[in-house]
């Protein structure tokens, strides 16, 4: 009986589905705009993550050390921020290498040059470049170090976090903000697609509503009701998500040059070639649950189930 039902009810809200076309397709038209708003916002995360990722990758601290610094002392201090979990990177930059680095930096200033080659001996000491995980990890690994330099005083010359502190603290809140505004714009649009598709959903509910009033003379329970209403809305949303994938095809590919251009080579068409399967689920769970739930909610609301 289960099974007969369940039938009856997929059948009823094909019938549905097709039978009003022009409020099935006002239906899908609205969650395709809906879901392709969505797959742009999805899209506009991907990009805010790639610059973020692009401007955390440009910010390090280094830690010079005095040019008596014994090597391996270098190394092993070198050794103990890669233990650390904050720490993404740390690469060792000789002495030797800090002054030819500093060479090629001013290859153009003679007077600098001649100025150094009369000191006769190397002034610069070695160098660790540190990489942090997230910008906001920068202030504990300079507490670590400076940890490491009270227990060695004169081993470390200078650590330059304490000069770029504003600029990794701003980076920082750009970076929290960006997500909470990025989250809050994603949640506005869902909240505010749901009440459009709840709305344009309804028309199909008050088309029926004769007809529903004759199954419940007949005796047909609430979920019998319901249920070709919801499968309907269920129909609106998987091909509102078809074709929201299928316009995001040329569109991604259109913008791609664009972005690949002011956001460090990022290709949103490679993005969504490579992301497809997530994006597929994503844009039909979203669909599915746009149409259902909004179907669901305006049957019971509007028709008192």
């Amino acid at each position: 009986m289960l099974w007969i039902n369940t039938k009856r009810i997929l059948k009823a809200g094909f019938v549905s589905f097709a039978r009003n076309g022009l409020v099935s397709l006002s239906s899908v038209l609205i969650i395709t705009v809906t879901l392709f708003v969505l797959g742009g916002i999805l899209f506009s995360g991907a990009l805010l993550n790639s610059s973020l990722e692009e401007i955390k990758s440009k910010v390090d601290v280094n830690v010079y050390f005095v040019p008596v610094a014994n090597e391996s002392d270098v190394l092993a201090l070198q050794n103990r921020l890669m233990a650390l979990p904050e720490v993404a990177s740390a690469d060792y930059v000789s002495s030797e290498q800090a002054l030819e680095n500093f060479r090629n930096r001013h290859a153009n200033d003679a007077v600098t040059l001649q100025a150094l080659d009369e000191l006769g001996t190397n002034p610069l000491g070695a160098i660790i470049n540190i990489k942090a995980t997230d910008p906001s990890q920068y202030e504990g690994i300079a507490r670590f170090l400076d940890g490491e330099n009270e227990a060695r005083p004169g081993f470390i010359d200078r650590i330059n976090y304490y000069q770029n502190k504003v600029a990794i603290d701003t980076l920082s809140s750009m970076i929290d903000g960006g997500r909470k505004i990025a989250f809050a714009i994603a949640l506005a649009f869902i909240i505010i697609s749901m009440v459009i598709a709840f709305n344009t959903i309804r028309l199909t509910i008050y088309i029926a509503r004769e007809e529903i009033s004759v199954m419940r003379l007949v005796g047909a329970s609430n979920k019998y009701i319901r249920g070709p209403f919801v499968v309907a809305g269920i129909m609106y949303g998987i091909v509102s998500a078809f074709i929201t994938l299928i316009l995001l095809y040329p569109a991604t590919f259109w913008i791609s040059s664009v972005t690949g251009t002011f956001f460090s080579g990022f290709s949103i068409f490679a993005y969504y070639l490579h992301e497809f399967p997530m994006i597929f689920g994503l844009l039909v769970g979203a669909g599915v649950f746009l149409g259902g739930v909004s179907s669901y909610l305006a049957v019971r609301r509007y028709l008192r189930l």
